[in-house]
């Protein structure tokens, strides 16, 4: 499977399920990267981390460590 960070700008993928354990997984779930949710990536900062996506109608940033751990289609 394919994972958010490996998404191409512009694009809109559908979260699958979100890996990891503890307070990092839990963190994921609190921004609204939940199953189910569409997330939209809008660019890439000027050094290539963090992301800009568009999550439930909001702006969030998301590292690519993290953004590896959510598995999309």
């Amino acid at each position: 499977m394919k994972t958010l960070k490996e998404t191409g700008i512009g694009e809109t993928v559908r979260v699958v399920r979100v890996h990891g354990a503890g307070a990092v997984k839990r963190r994921m779930m609190d921004m609204g990267l939940t199953k189910g949710t569409e997330v939209y990536l809008r660019k890439f900062a000027p050094l290539g981390d963090p992301m800009e996506v568009r999550v439930r109608g909001y702006e969030l940033s998301v590292r690519k460590a993290d953004a590896a751990l959510i598995e999309v289609e």
